[in-house]
């Protein structure tokens, strides 16, 4: 009996739901991780904890529509939103973002590596749902 792999059935609703499966664990984590630091180590690290976590949240939910418009594109359908419009808040969500870090260091007088703990829960949650895919 041949079983087939999830791994080559995997369709645009399935990425979809992983990118929203990964949006959710890196918010879970970061509130976990706070709360922790906050305790730990001061609440100008779980601040800074919780700017990083806040970067790579957003940076998935960007990832995720820009995934979106170039699947569209792809398969020949009209596109959830328009591609332009797409672009324009990635790019402005990358602006931001560097503008949150700037600022966050500025202000807060914690912990560096909390910062980057915080900016790494994407990569996290992204490799926690690589590894539930492959176990399928």
């Amino acid at each position: 009996m041949t079983q087939t792999n999830s791994f080559f059935d995997y369709s645009d609703a399935d990425l979809k739901a992983s990118m929203r499966r990964a949006i959710r664990l890196t918010a879970v984590l970061a509130v976990a991780g706070s709360i922790g630091l906050f305790f730990l180590a001061g609440w100008q690290t779980a601040a800074l904890f919780i700017a990083g976590a806040l970067v790579s949240a957003t940076g998935l939910y960007e990832w995720q529509q820009l995934i979106a418009v170039i699947n569209a594109k792809l398969d020949n359908q009209k596109s959830p939103r328009a591609t332009g419009f797409t672009l324009m808040m990635f790019f402005l969500r990358l602006g931001i973002a560097a503008l949150i870090i700037y600022a966050s260091l500025r202000c807060f007088n914690g912990s560096l590596y909390a910062l980057i703990g915080g900016l790494g829960l994407a990569i996290l949650a992204l490799t926690i749902e690589a590894v539930r895919l492959l176990r399928s």
